[in-house]
């Protein structure tokens, strides 16, 4: 019974083969039907790169102004204040949780 199916088992080794990667091509992680998650983590991944670059920017500016060529006394007290948890006794202390 081996001897008559010996001659078609390349063939079927080959067709399995086919099936699993094509299987796999549709399905698998980076599928053709996974096309559209992979469009939503991008759009959502661009959002967060933009988030941070307008938060670096921010922080850039910031430290600028902290430099000693171009000292900002406004910006160096509002730190002192922030870091060291005081407030002027006419400032408006409205507290927020993070």
């Amino acid at each position: 019974m081996f001897a008559r199916l010996r001659p078609y088992l390349p063939t079927a080794a080959l067709a399995f083969l086919i099936f699993y990667f094509g299987f796999h091509a549709f399905t698998g992680e980076r599928g053709l039907l996974s096309s559209e998650q992979r469009d939503a983590t991008l759009t959502a991944k661009r959002a967060e790169l933009e988030d941070l670059r307008a938060q670096r920017q921010d922080l850039e500016a910031r430290a600028t102004l902290l430099r000693d060529t171009s000292l900002s006394a406004d910006l160096l007290e509002e730190r002192a204040r922030s870091l060291l948890g005081f407030a002027h006794p006419k400032d408006y202390v409205i507290r927020v949780k993070p």
